[in-house]
């Protein structure tokens, strides 16, 4: 499954968008503009969208990618 497909399966999951989850993430603390905080593990951010969105661990490591920049829309 592509990187692209991914997030497809998240916004149809949970009507969010990557640009949805970035905003969240700045707003919990976990990330800034440049990507993850200091100190923020991606365990943190897969316990919070386990919970508050019902994502399993690839899906949420897929946001993770996206959170941390190594990955970005439209990958493959």
């Amino acid at each position: 499954m592509s990187f692209q497909a991914y997030l497809d399966n998240i916004q149809t999951k949970t009507g969010k968008r990557p640009a949805d989850f970035r905003a969240l993430a700045a707003k919990k603390g976990y990330a800034g503009p440049k990507g993850l905080l200091p100190g923020v593990k991606a365990g943190d951010i897969i316990a919070w969208l386990k919970q508050d969105f019902d994502l399993g661990h690839g899906h949420s490591m897929a946001i993770v990618a996206l959170l941390k920049g190594t990955k970005k829309e439209g990958d493959k």
